[in-house]
């Protein structure tokens, strides 16, 4: 459609989308609201804390694999800085499509990060504490993350693409992002049960006489930071079904009660609980790092 076919009012939309423009009465933005300055400095400033002390403690416990946790909270401090922008340009479509692309993956790195720590667990706590040999969480949980991103990123970028364009259809995007985060709601709730079973059979079991110490405070803080990401993946796939006019998508304090503030918390937790202080060797170390013995016709292995 060329200029001179569009209305007066479709060609100030497109003008509106280029560059940094105020906000216009009359003129809705792609949030259907204008998002918040205080709370886009607030995460910006809670993300960006909990990403320097995650690399502090990864580097300090060389535990590298938390650097999940880190790369999440850059990704979560980009789509904040992005909700940022859009407070002082509203209108501007690289803005809006920076921050909800990064606020989609980010929680994948967060995931990954517990995938590994249940599995450590596994590994800590016995075979019989399993329904699944540790390995496997990361390899099909992770995998399932992936594909759950690659569709959600192609319906993305086909809704991105028709909203653009002046009475684009986005239907075929949106059908295909809902697509995407329904199949990573159902590989986290596989999870959530794999996980439940876990806890069932460490405390059934009593399994964790097994530890000399407590890494009670590292189990729960795993089991509150999955009910953190299970609550907010519940609450982006009903948002995307309803569409891009839906009431919870277009109503900023559920975005940032159940997205910002919940994975706030998942992060941030494992600040408080770090897994290279928690989390006993379970293989390799000196003596003074670990100390195992037979008991109960297991091994039990002593903290720092």
């Amino acid at each position: 459609m060329s200029d001179q076919a569009l209305t007066p009012q479709q060609q100030i939309v497109q003008q509106l989308r280029i560059g940094c423009h105020g906000y216009v009465d009359g003129f809705n933005t792609s949030y259907g609201y204008m998002p918040s300055l205080a709370a886009g400095i607030v995460f910006l400033v809670l993300f960006g804390l909990s990403m320097i002390v995650h690399t502090v403690q990864c580097v300090w416990k060389r535990t590298w694999w938390t650097m999940v946790f880190t790369v999440g909270c850059m990704t979560e401090v980009i789509g904040w800085a992005g909700r940022t922008w859009s407070n002082q340009c509203p209108y501007n479509s690289d803005a809006f499509l920076m921050q909800i692309s990064t606020l989609i993956i980010a929680p994948t790195f967060f995931t990954a990060g517990i995938y590994v720590l249940l599995g450590s667990f596994i590994k800590l706590l016995g075979r019989e504490s399993s329904v699944l040999p540790p390995s496997l969480y990361l390899w099909i949980f992770c995998t399932c993350d992936v594909i759950s991103l690659v569709v959600q990123a192609i319906g993305g970028g086909m809704a991105s693409a028709e909203a653009d364009k002046i009475n684009g259809n986005t239907d075929p995007g949106t059908y295909t992002m809902v697509a995407g985060i329904v199949f990573q709601l159902f590989s986290i709730t596989v999870f959530v049960v794999c996980a439940a079973d876990f806890v069932r059979r460490t405390i059934s079991k009593g399994l964790l006489h097994r530890v000399r110490g407590s890494i009670v405070p590292l189990f729960a803080a795993m089991i509150f930071s999955v009910l953190c990401v299970y609550v907010r993946s519940i609450y982006r796939t009903i948002e995307l079904a309803q569409g891009w006019d839906g009431y919870l998508i277009t109503t900023q304090r559920y975005f940032i009660a159940l997205d910002g503030a919940m994975m706030v918390a998942a992060v941030a937790v494992f600040n408080v609980f770090h897994p290279g202080w928690l989390l006993p060797k379970v293989a390799g170390g000196s003596d003074s790092q670990r100390k195992m013995h037979s008991e109960d016709g297991g091994e039990e292995i002593e903290m720092r």
